[in-house]
C-alpha cells in the first residue's frame, strides 16, 4: 500500500499539469505609495523608454490611463477619448511598445461586449488619446451567459501580447472553487474573433492563492500570473497549446488585493495593489 501511494505521488509530480511547485524568492519590498486618485488600481505597464508606468482603474471609474514616474509621482492623466470604461481590468504592451487595454472584466460572466482596444498613447506629455484598433471577441465553449455556478470560468482580468496574438488568462469564479484557470488566444488585430481555447490548467489552493488577477510576460518568454498571495511562473508551453506548461508558484508572504504586475526587468517585478482603509494602495518590488 505504502509503494503505490509513493509510486502514486511520483506520477504526479510528472504531470505537466500538476507542475505548481512553491518556491522562495525575495522579500515583497515596498516601492512607494500610489497617488489618492487611484485607490481601484486594476493594471500597469511600463512604457517602451521605461519612464513611465501606465496604470488603469477597473469598472466605475473614469476613462482614463493614469502615468506615473518611476518614483511613484502622477505626471499624467490620459483621457481616452473615443470609448467607455466598462470593466478594464489590465493593461500591457507589445514589442513594439503599442499600449492596450482589457475590457474584459465578467465578474458575472454574461457580459456579450469583450474587448481589447490598442491606444495611440506614446508620452506621459498626452492630456489624451483615441482608440485606434478594436479586437472584440467571444469566448469558445461558453453558450450561456451566464452559465451555470460551477462553470464560472469566463472572466479575466490578466492577459499579455505576443508575436501578433493576445494570451488571455481567466479568473475562477466558480461555486466550489479549486484552481481551475483556462487560456484563449486572440489575434491581435481589428474585427470580432472567437477567442480559442488552448489550455485548461489549475493552480494550488484557495481564492486567495489562486485566482488570477493580472499577468505579465518579459522577453524570456516567461509569463507570470498574479493572485493576492503569490505570483505564479509559466514556461514550457507552446504558442498553440498552454496545456504542456509548467508552473512555480512563489510565495509573496503577503496579502492584499494585488491587482496588477508589469516587468520591470526579466527578473524583477512591481506588482500594485488596490487601497483599502486599512493597507494597501501601493506598488512594491519583487525579485524572482
Amino acid at each position: 500500500m505504502k509503494f503505490n501511494y509513493i509510486f502514486a505521488l511520483f506520477l504526479l509530480s510528472c504531470n505537466p499539469k500538476a507542475q505548481d511547485s512553491a518556491i522562495k524568492s525575495d522579500a515583497l519590498k515596498t516601492e512607494f505609495s500610489l497617488p489618492k486618485k487611484l485607490k481601484e488600481v486594476s493594471g500597469i505597464a511600463l512604457s517602451q523608454d521605461q519612464k513611465t508606468i501606465w496604470a488603469i482603474e477597473d469598472a466605475g471609474n473614469k476613462n482614463v490611463v493614469y502615468g506615473l514616474d518611476l518614483k511613484g509621482n502622477l505626471i499624467a492623466d490620459v483621457l481616452v477619448e473615443n470609448t467607455e470604461n466598462n470593466d478594464w481590468e489590465d493593461i500591457t504592451k507589445d514589442k513594439n511598445g503599442d499600449i492596450y487595454i482589457g475590457d474584459f472584466g465578467n465578474n458575472e460572466n454574461d457580459r456579450q461586449n469583450l474587448s481589447i482596444i490598442k491606444l495611440d498613447l506614446k508620452n506621459g506629455s498626452q492630456t489624451s488619446t483615441k482608440v485606434v484598433q478594436t479586437t472584440k471577441f467571444h469566448y469558445e465553449g461558453q453558450n450561456e451567459f451566464p452559465p451555470k455556478k460551477s462553470n464560472l470560468l469566463y472572466d479575466c482580468e490578466a492577459f499579455v501580447e505576443r508575436d501578433g496574438s493576445f494570451y488571455l488568462f481567466t479568473k475562477n469564479r466558480s461555486k466550489g472553487f479549486d484552481g481551475t484557470f483556462l487560456v484563449f488566444q486572440i489575434p491581435n488585430k481589428e474585427g470580432d474573433f472567437e477567442a480559442k481555447l488552448i489550455g485548461k490548467l489549475k493552480l494550488q489552493g484557495g481564492f486567495n492563492d489562486a485566482a488570477i488577477t493580472s499577468a505579465a510576460i518579459n522577453s524570456k518568454d516567461q509569463i507570470v500570473l498574479l493572485t493576492h498571495k503569490n505570483i505564479h511562473v509559466l514556461s514550457g508551453f507552446t504558442t498553440n497549446d498552454f496545456n504542456s506548461a509548467k508552473i512555480q508558484k512563489i510565495s509573496l508572504d503577503h496579502n492584499s488585493q494585488k491587482e496588477a504586475v508589469v516587468f520591470l526587468d526579466d527578473k524583477t517585478l512591481l506588482i500594485a495593489d488596490e487601497k483599502d482603509k486599512n493597507e494597501g494602495g501601493n506598488v512594491y518590488r519583487f525579485g524572482l
